[in-house]
């Protein structure tokens, strides 16, 4: 989420709204992330309209949690985009909805008092858009996710169109993304890959299986329509292909003839060699289809060593541990694995340096900022666009929550203060900021588990009524921890009447905290963990 605010008129614009997937290491229980909107919340009345580039869920994922919260604005995108966020919307029928104004690639609105005009980019999802927002000092221009079509490392006709007028406009500051700015040169063209992938399915003798991403819209088509091409019939698995094909033909992407998809259970009725399955979970997700399908799971899908599998997608940083999983029960089968480093057949939705570089340079803006990505990618593409010749002190690598003045037209100023930018999460039902607190604390029951104590004191004398009863979970196993259990019980028992000798009244809490620091260095000597220690006392 960026957003900008143009001082003549006092608009504010927001671009995307998604959310991030989150690891269950790093926030155990948390659901998503999302970008902290407490400065739009103070601002809301002057938050003219939010543009949403394109319809993958880290642009879109954030609508109906945090929307709301700065007051509902209206939402301009394309017709695919506003068909994804309306389909989404379904899942919570509560939460108030804002008005949907469906724009084009090439038409200018005015939101608020501020022109915004609209352009087509390459990404791996249709109706993908920049943006450029006319100030009085000249315009920002807001990337989206993009990469370029090219052939050879020359750009496209369409491409040179599209930058080529934006960059006769006085454009005063760029925002691009930088997700794949680690890597040199021009990324696989999708073209490249489709054809590769027509090939395997003219080509392959058995049954084909297509793990793929259900966002990537138009490989998926392609997919199908040579899948019917080729006499073949489909079978789609998995809840989000089935969503995004459903829309893909409501909005007119999808053009096939009904017979060609087939339920899963009608596969034996054709031969091996007529059959495509098209698949979610190339990321290795446990409950997917794929991942069904390799470990036996699937009702109607029994794999075989004249099966082949594409596995048409990259590894999404974090998944490694899963996708080697996936892959390595797919080779229980004996089944033939074609994947993106033994073919082209996946492509990215996100330029590398050689396009970042050349998109930078038709844009030639005064100020440039990378955007879209960890600080690792920022850094490297802040880094190329120097090393072509951009002016290092007009290139800013901003942080979360980074304010940043453009004056004139030709001075930078970078705010010392931020505004409020510690993520915000969905936690089940609750969204907002998630205490540090609480994550540690599921951090350390998810490594060392609990050790509860429960104990009655009569409250006259301090002694205990009967010896204490112990729980413990994810830290010890307690029948084969009797010495350690019996010790446990004679050193609270000890702490106990220790702590509340000569104390009257009894403090309960006192000796509580007592306690827990007692029993948690006792714990760590004994066994090197550190469990939560919790002591239920109860005053008898």
């Amino acid at each position: 989420m960026v957003a900008v605010e143009v001082g003549a008129t006092g608009d504010i614009i927001v671009f995307d709204a998604g959310f991030q997937f989150v690891s269950e290491e790093a926030s155990p229980g948390v659901d998503y992330i999302l970008p902290n909107t407490k400065y739009l919340e103070k601002n809301a009345g002057r938050v003219k309209g939010v543009v949403i580039t394109h319809g993958h869920l880290d642009h879109i994922g954030g609508i109906p949690f945090v929307m709301p919260r700065f007051g509902t604005p209206p939402i301009y995108t394309q017709m695919l985009t506003s068909v994804m966020i309306a389909r989404r919307q379904e899942e919570y029928p509560d939460v108030p909805k804002s008005e949907m104004i469906v724009v084009e690639v090439g038409q200018t609105v005015t939101i608020g008092s501020t022109r915004v005009k609209f352009f087509p980019v390459t990404h791996s999802i249709p109706d993908s858009m920049g943006a450029s927002v006319e100030t009085p000092q000249g315009n920002v221009v807001i990337s989206g996710d993009l990469k370029l079509d090219h052939d050879g490392e020359v750009p496209s006709e369409r491409e040179f169109k599209t930058w080529g007028d934006i960059g006769k406009d006085k454009n005063i500051f760029l925002v691009a993304d930088s997700t794949n700015a680690e890597k040199d040169g021009f990324s696989i063209p999708e073209k490249r890959v489709i054809q590769t992938l027509e090939d395997i399915i003219k080509t392959v003798s058995g049954r084909l299986i297509i793990g793929t991403f259900a966002s990537q819209f138009e490989r998926m088509i392609h997919i199908m329509e040579a899948a019917e091409k080729y006499g073949k019939k489909i079978v789609t698995e998995g809840r989000s292909i089935k969503n995004n094909l459903e829309i893909a033909e409501k909005t007119g992407l999808l053009k096939i003839n009904k017979n060609s998809i087939i339920p899963s259970q009608d596969i034996g009725n054709y031969p091996p060699d007529k059959i495509v399955i098209l698949s979610t979970g190339a990321q290795g997700e446990e409950f997917a289809a794929l991942m069904r399908i390799a470990t036996r799971q699937h009702k109607y899908i029994t794999l075989n060593e004249r099966d082949t599998i594409v596995l048409s997608s990259s590894v999404i940083p974090g998944n490694e541990i899963s996708v080697q999983k996936l892959k390595d029960n797919l080779y229980r089968h004996n089944v033939t694995l074609i994947h993106y480093r033994s073919s082209d057949v996946h492509s990215t939705g996100h330029g590398n340096t050689g396009e970042l570089v050349w998109i930078n340079k038709q844009v030639h803006p005064n100020f440039f900022m990378p955007g879209y990505g960890y600080r690792s990618m920022t850094a490297c593409h802040a880094k190329a666009v120097e090393q072509s010749g951009f002016p290092r002190e007009n290139i800013i690598v901003a942080d979360n929550g980074t304010v940043i003045d453009i004056e004139d037209g030709v001075k930078l100023n970078v705010h010392k203060q931020k505004v409020p930018s510690a993520p915000m999460v969905v936690d089940g039902f609750t969204i907002g900021d998630i205490q540090e607190v609480v994550i540690r604390d599921r951090q350390s029951l998810a490594k060392d588990g609990m050790f509860v104590i429960i104990a009655s004191v009569a409250l006259k004398t301090g002694k205990l009524r009967k010896s204490p009863d112990i729980i413990s979970r994810g830290f010890i196993y307690l029948r084969e921890s009797q010495s350690l259990l019996n010790e446990a019980r004679i050193l609270i028992k000890k702490t106990i009447e220790d702590s509340t000798r000569n104390m009257n009244p009894i403090d309960l809490d006192y000796v509580k905290n007592n306690l827990t620091d007692v029993m948690a260095g006792f714990l760590f000597q004994r066994t090197n963990k550190a469990p939560m220690v919790i002591p239920v006392l109860i005053g008898m």
